[in-house]
């Protein structure tokens, strides 16, 4: 049994790219997984791929994060199917990148709601749960757009900076409870996030793998102390 045996792990957006990663993390670190992505076929070709090398212990779900309907079937599927919550990492993101004065307001919802409002809905249901298992660990995957703007970026900065804001301000609201907070904020990743497939040319950019090892870290960490807050990027971008 792995660090995490015993442990039970919600992860949101878990089919591809960081969040796929994370999902094969906590399995190999022996916790039980149940992910999620807004394409129900994602979903059951992700399942079919881990389930054998992890049999009993991941699960999944189609799940919208906007939707707090949703989010409620989802906490209460992994409740029902493994007895609880001790983990939730909430790696769903969406990115639309357009100058103000081409962005649509339908677009800029779509980028709150499930970069922002998603996390609050996902972070809300399961604090009860946790409550009643003792304590867990809630881990936000951010962005280093949460802390550096750039042209395009108004809706993607505006919900990464909300999402760091939001993380500072639970953490303190959830300590008493033993519920730990941190959000990981990524340099560049070598992902299909935003439409944009990694090429040879993107060999500089962190590997999704590389934001699992740090999920993990701060799963296996002394509870004595918190790092709130984890930016990591790539050692050697491209000189300018």
């Amino acid at each position: 049994m792995g660090t995490l045996g015993g442990k039970i792990a919600i992860v949101t957006g878990g089919t591809r790219g960081i969040g796929r990663a994370i999902v094969e993390a906590l399995l190999d670190a022996g916790a039980s997984v149940v992910f999620c992505s807004r394409r129900a076929e994602a979903v059951r070709h992700a399942l079919a791929e881990l389930e054998p090398k992890a049999p009993g212990r991941v699960a999944a779900l189609p799940c919208d994060v906007r939707d707090l309907t949703q989010v409620r079937e989802l906490v209460q599927y992994a409740v029902r199917t493994f007895g609880g919550v001790d983990i939730l990492v909430n790696n769903a993101g969406v990115g639309v990148f357009r100058s103000i004065y081409e962005l649509t307001p339908e677009e800029w919802h779509e980028v709150i709601e499930t970069n922002l409002t998603g996390v609050f809905y996902c972070c809300r249901e399961v604090i009860g749960y946790m409550r009643q298992r003792g304590g867990g660990y809630i881990i936000n995957i951010s962005s280093l757009a949460g802390k550096n703007a750039f042209a395009g970026g108004a809706a993607y900065n505006a919900s990464k900076f909300g999402l760091n804001g939001f993380s500072e301000a639970i953490m303190q609201d959830l300590r008493y409870d033993n519920i730990r907070v941190s959000y990981i904020m990524p340099g560049s990743v070598a992902t299909e996030f935003g439409g944009r497939e990694p090429t040879a040319e993107s060999a500089w950019k962190l590997k999704p793998s590389d934001v699992a090892r740090v999920v993990l870290h701060l799963l296996e960490h002394d509870p004595a102390s918190l790092p709130s807050c984890v930016e990591i990027r790539p050692s050697k971008p491209p000189r300018k």
